[in-house]
């Protein structure tokens, strides 16, 4: 699939890994919605359920994300429950392509796609997953041959409608020392306040992390706002900068037809 084409489909009935919980109020903005770091964390949560269930944490106890999709087609909003179903939708040697469906009792859904890397917990590289792991991804797809494509591939503007510092607090570093990928999109939640119309109706939003930041280095933030073409839809870019270097980029705009 491209940036503009739609995620892929839900396995057969059944299939794939479940969970449920109750949204709570620190996943909400002003308005009750649920937050885009609260999705991020949401995913970060049944993928290490899923990790616990079998052996895995033990074959494959290590993953990045490189890259996460999100689809709100239908917001989901305070007091709900949320179900999450998760699945492989493509699968290489090394990476995988993980689908997660976030529906709620109250009619909320979104759909999701993220890039995992499996990696080497001591060197920090890509690694083969396990056989165990592959044989149980593989059985919800028929796609093993999985490679990476960036999508966001327009270059950093040396101008930008703004250019603001990250701040980077003790407690967005994860286990490898890296600023946790849901850190992210409290920035982006923070460019949102000014742009309203870009969650008002279906929309989809692509994070894509091509380089780590680390504890204590100093970002920033460029950004870009186009109000749309005749259409009128409008299309918000992100990208986070470490010296100088592009680490983190970010599309804000409608959901694909």
């Amino acid at each position: 699939m491209s940036l503009d084409q739609p995620l892929a489909p839900l396995p057969e009935e059944g299939m794939g890994f479940a969970s449920a919980w109750p949204v709570r109020a620190g996943d909400v903005d002003p308005y009750q919605r649920v937050r885009f770091d609260a999705v991020a964390r949401y995913l970060q949560d049944i993928a290490w359920e899923e990790m616990q269930s079998g052996a895995f944490q033990h074959s494959d106890p290590a993953w990045i994300v490189r890259r996460t999709v999100v689809d709100v087609i239908r917001p989901i909003h305070w007091p709900d429950r949320v179900e999450l179903r998760r699945w492989c939708s493509a699968v290489s040697t090394r990476w995988t392509n993980m689908r997660v469906r976030i529906t709620s009792e109250n009619g909320g859904l979104i759909e999701t796609e993220g890039f995992w890397i499996n990696i080497n917990e001591f060197t920090n590289m890509p690694t083969r997953i396990s056989d165990d792991m592959l044989a149980h991804l593989s059985s919800t797809t028929d796609e093993h041959r999985l490679r990476w494509r960036p999508w966001l591939t327009d270059q950093t503007p040396p101008e930008s409608d703004t250019d603001n510092p990250f701040p980077v607090r003790a407690t967005d570093i994860d286990q490898y020392n890296h600023v946790n990928n849901a850190a992210y999109w409290q920035a982006v939640e923070q460019y949102l306040v000014d742009y309203p119309k870009l969650v008002a109706g279906p929309h989809r939003a692509v994070i894509e992390y091509i380089a780590p930041v680390l504890a204590r280095q100093h970002v920033s933030v460029r950004s870009r706002y186009e109000p749309g073409d005749r259409t009128g839809h409008p299309l918000l870019r992100l990208w986070f900068a470490v010296g100088g270097l592009t680490t983190t980029a970010v599309r804000i705009g409608p959901l694909p037809s």
